[in-house]
Order: C-alpha cells, then sequence, then structure tokens
C-alpha cells in the first residue's frame, strides 16, 4: 500500500503530538503524586508536631510523665477518676459523626469543654487527675476540630502506648523509635521525624503514611489513609484516558486538514508540471504567493524549466548546425562523383574530381572528429596530464610557427611575452588552444592587417591577449561567439577553411584547466582574446 505525503505528515504530526501528551501526561501525573504525598508528609508532620507541643506544655506544668490509663477490678472503665474517661466518654463514631456539621462539631465541643470544667470542679478528683484531663482534653480538641481522618497515636518514652484514636481500634501504629537508646545518647538533637508507610491489619489491610515525632516527653504518631491520595490518581489517571484519545483523535483531524491545505500549492505545481513537454518548455508552474518552502521549490523547478529549455534549443540549433555542415560536403561530393560517371572524361579530370572529393572528406572528418572530441569531454572521458609548462616558451614557439601562415596572406603576427611564465598545463592541450585562437585572428583579418600577441603574469594567472585589426564581431554576437557551428557570416565563412567548432573546443580547455576566456570586439576595428591560467604557484598553495 502507498502511503501518500499528507497521511505520512498526519500520522507523524499526530505520533509526536502523542508522544508530547504522553511525556506531558506521566511527568504531571508523577509531579502531582509526589505533591500530595509531600502536602500529606507535611500535614502530618504539622499535626504530630501540635500535639507534641501540647504535650510539652502540659507536661512542663504538672512536671508528670505521661502514664497509661489505670485498671482497677473495683472501678468500671467509665467512672470519672479514670484518667482516660473522659477520652473514651464520647465514642468514636461520634468524633467521626462531628465532622460532617460544623455546628454540630463546635456544640459537641463546647459540650466537651463543660463535661471537662465540671470534672475539674469535682471534689473527688485529685489534682493529677484535673492536670492529665486537661493534657487529653486538649488533643481530643485537635482531634474534635480536625475534619480529616487521622489516625492518631501517644507513647511514652518506654514504648508503652498511653492513647491512641479510637479508630485505630485493636491495631497500633508502629514505634519507629528505641526512645530509651536514643535519648540516653549524648547531643542527639531532638524532636525527631520519621516517615514511613504502614498496612494496617484490622481494616482490611488499608494503608497509612506514618509520621511519628519522637520528643523528650513522647512519641506522637500521626497516620492518614493513602487511599484518598491512590483515589485522586486514579482519577487523574481516568480522566488522561479519556482527554488524551480525544485530544488525538483531534490532532488528526487538525493535521489532516493542515496537510491538506499546505499541499494545495504541490497539488497545482504537479497538474501544472503534466502539461508541460518538450513542445511547450516555455511554459512555468505557477509561483504561490508567499515565499515560503513551496514557493522556492516552484522557483528551482522553473529555473530548472528554463535550463532545459535552453538545452534543447541548443540541441535543436546543434542539430541544424551539424546538419548544414555535413550536407554541404555530401552534395558536393555526390555532384562530383555523379558528374565523373555521366561522362567520360579524361585522366586529369578524373584526378581533378578525386582531389576535390579528398578535400570534402577531409573536411568532413575534421567535423566528425571535433564533435567526438566535444562528446568525449562532456562526457569526462578526455584525460588532461597536468604538468609544469613554461609558457614563455610555448607561446613563442608557437608565434614562430603562425608566422609562416600570416606571411602568406599578408599579416603581420608580432608577440610581447614575458619570460619564465610556469603553469601547470597539457601541453598538447594548450598548444591546441593558442593555435585555434592565433589561426581565427589570421583568417578573419583584413588584407595586410596585423595580429599581436602578448603575455604577462598577473598575480595569480598568465594572462594571454590575442588582438587583430579585422572586421570585428557585432555585439550581439558576442555571446554566441563561444557556441558550436555558431559562425558571425556564414556566406563569407564558406570562403574560410574551419568547422564551427574550434572556440567551443578552445573554451572547453581553457575551462578545464581552471582558467577563463573573454572576447572583446568592436567592428571595424578588431578583436582581443583574453585567456588566463592560473600559475603554478598559486596552484600549488591552493592544493596546501
Amino acid at each position: 500500500m502507498q502511503i501518500t505525503l499528507r497521511l505520512k505528515l498526519t500520522l507523524w504530526y499526530s505520533f509526536l503530538l502523542a508522544l508530547t501528551l504522553v511525556g506531558i501526561g506521566v511527568l504531571s501525573f508523577i509531579t502531582v503524586s509526589n505533591e500530595l504525598r509531600t502536602n500529606l508528609d507535611t500535614s502530618l508532620e504539622n499535626v504530630a508536631a501540635a500535639l507534641d507541643d501540647i504535650i510539652k506544655q502540659k507536661q512542663d506544668e504538672t512536671k508528670q510523665p505521661l502514664k497509661p490509663p489505670k485498671k482497677s477490678k473495683k472501678k468500671k472503665k467509665n467512672e470519672k477518676n479514670d484518667d482516660f474517661a473522659f477520652l473514651r466518654s464520647t465514642p468514636y463514631n461520634e468524633v467521626t459523626s462531628s465532622r460532617i456539621n460544623n455546628n454540630k462539631r463546635d456544640a459537641t465541643l463546647e459540650r466537651t469543654l463543660n463535661d471537662s470544667s465540671l470534672s475539674q470542679n469535682s471534689p473527688v478528683m485529685s489534682q493529677q487527675q484535673e492536670e492529665m484531663d486537661a493534657i487529653w482534653v486538649a488533643v481530643y480538641q485537635h482531634i474534635l476540630l480536625n475534619s480529616k481522618n487521622y489516625f492518631i497515636q501517644v507513647a511514652d518514652k518506654d514504648n508503652q502506648i498511653v492513647w491512641k484514636s479510637e479508630n485505630l481500634r485493636q491495631d497500633s501504629l508502629p514505634l519507629v523509635f528505641d526512645a530509651r537508646i536514643t535519648l540516653n545518647n549524648v547531643g542527639v538533637n531532638l524532636p525527631i521525624v520519621k516517615k514511613t508507610d504502614y498496612i494496617l491489619i484490622g481494616s482490611g489491610g488499608e494503608r497509612l503514611r506514618v509520621a511519628t515525632r519522637l520528643s523528650k516527653f513522647a512519641q506522637v504518631s500521626v497516620a492518614y489513609p493513602e487511599e484518598e491520595i491512590q483515589q485522586t490518581l486514579r482519577e487523574l489517571f481516568s480522566a488522561y484516558t479519556i482527554a488524551f484519545p480525544v485530544a488525538i483523535f483531534i490532532s488528526m483531524f487538525g493535521g489532516w486538514l493542515l496537510a491538506r491545505f499546505s499541499l494545495k500549492p504541490v497539488d497545482r505545481i504537479i497538474n501544472a508540471a503534466h502539461d508541460i513537454t518538450a513542445h511547450n518548455l516555455s511554459r512555468r508552474l505557477p509561483m504561490p504567493s508567499s515565499n515560503d518552502e513551496i514557493g522556492r521549490l516552484t522557483s528551482t523547478l522553473n529555473e530548472m524549466i528554463e535550463r532545459l529549455q535552453d538545452s534543447f534549443e541548443q540541441i535543436r540549433q546543434f542539430t541544424s548546425d551539424v546538419s548544414h555542415e555535413l550536407r554541404t560536403p555530401l552534395a558536393i561530393l555526390m555532384g562530383e562523383m555523379e558528374l565523373a560517371l555521366r561522362s567520360p572524361k579524361q585522366n586529369v579530370q578524373y584526378k581533378e574530381t578525386i582531389m576535390s572529393a579528398l578535400e570534402e572528406v577531409t573536411r568532413l572528418s575534421k567535423v566528425v572528429q571535433s564533435l567526438l572530441e566535444i562528446s568525449r569531454a562532456e562526457t569526462g572521458q578526455v584525460k588532461i596530464d597536468f604538468l609544469p609548462l613554461n609558457l614563455s616558451d610555448t607561446i613563442r614557439d608557437i608565434a614562430e610557427d603562425m608566422q609562416i601562415l600570416a606571411e602568406e596572406k599578408g599579416i603581420k603576427l608580432e608577440s610581447i611575452i614575458e619570460d619564465n611564465i610556469i603553469i601547470m598545463a597539457d601541453y598538447v592541450r594548450i598548444h591546441q588552444t593558442l593555435i585555434n585562437v592565433i589561426d581565427n585572428s589570421i583568417k578573419y583579418n583584413r588584407p595586410n592587417g596585423s595580429v599581436l600577441v602578448r603575455m604577462q603574469a598577473d598575480t595569480n594567472y598568465a594572462v594571454i591577449r590575442v588582438s587583430d585589426t579585422g572586421v570585428g564581431i557585432p555585439e550581439d554576437s558576442l555571446e554566441h561567439i563561444f557556441d558550436r557551428f555558431f559562425r558571425v557570416d556564414k556566406a563569407r565563412s564558406r570562403d574560410v577553411d574551419g568547422t564551427g567548432l574550434g572556440l567551443a573546443i578552445v573554451k572547453w580547455i581553457v575551462e578545464s584547466h581552471h582558467g577563463s576566456i573573454d572576447v572583446e570586439s568592436q567592428l571595424g576595428k578588431g578583436t582581443m582574446f583574453t585567456i588566463k591560467f592560473p600559475l603554478a604557484a598559486t596552484i600549488q598553495q591552493t592544493e596546501k
């Protein structure tokens, strides 16, 4: 199954969003969980500290240690002279029911405090009982005013539980410190707080979070069920399991719409590209209004189409020029041979016909050889050997050789050459280049004209200038002077020996040597070719 780009973008967008949501969900879940537990620990520690402060205050007043309630066979548990009778007088369900309504809670507190004051005025109770009741009234007041379901346990220094809340029933909270050993150590900083998890076995395995505060007066343990935290986390997880799929579905739909809207210009480009063929390369792709990635892509494709159009036009022109160049010598050959076969001729006439045919064959051979060389050069099949070359001596030798040809046509050839200019080049290719340029300056010159060859070293280049006093080149033809088979005056060029490929080959050779070639010309005044080759020292520095 082939997946479209639109679907790929939608899937990737949805996948990344889902991954992001899951990451945020996990991070927020962990953060909320840690925050809830931290807040619970802080709350438990605060409650334990408050109870410890109450016990400390009463202990400082009474100067008596905490004692567990006394059990006497002669007295019933609910009698008033029992130290803990007040705390047991109000059952646990009454305490929990007081959390439901604040008014009822305040009324219960007021009633409890009134009962306490009555107990303190009773002549039956001793001073010690009154003070102990005051401690536990304060503890009971704290429990009663707190609306949360705390589990509270108080133990003395000997790890004896002296009081615990009714909701603990038969269970007890762990005594996590060895008070006798800890308090006997010198230099111990009190109070000490220990926080841990604990499972309350008697309440169906309820899991508690316990904070135990150890001071010099007592061990106060305060616990709270973790079920509320777990319930909050379960609700948060449930919200995530509902919200995340909805968010992902909405994002997939939105991503699909976004991809569809974003790829509309691509569809227009595709439709326009289907209509562009080799016969209508002048057409261009529609440019979008925004200069974004699609706009730059469209611009690049239009530039490519323009280059293709230029290439096709060059191919058409090349085909036309090759046909013209080959057709003329072939027509001459056919005409001369038909004429030779049509009637008997003398040996001298046959010889002249054969010599004329040989000239045309030689011309065809040069054209084919030049075309083959250009084709091999464009495909990288021509090997160029870069070796140190004394360009000064090379140009002098070429100028001396071309002097003979110039004198035959009445052209004056002069040269001004700087000594010892060394370049890295292929001697055969450089020789071919200079011969072609100088030969053109001689062939297309005026009668009794002149050609000047100059060379000097520039900063990084050897600069060769070949100027003549010919008829010049029209300005509109300068940009085509290096095209294949291009001739300024084709009618006049038929009288000049040449294939129209020489300058095209020259340009390829110069550029393959990392050089450049330019032409300047004025009609009626002459033409100057400027060729630059990098010096050998420059090439060596570049390679280093």
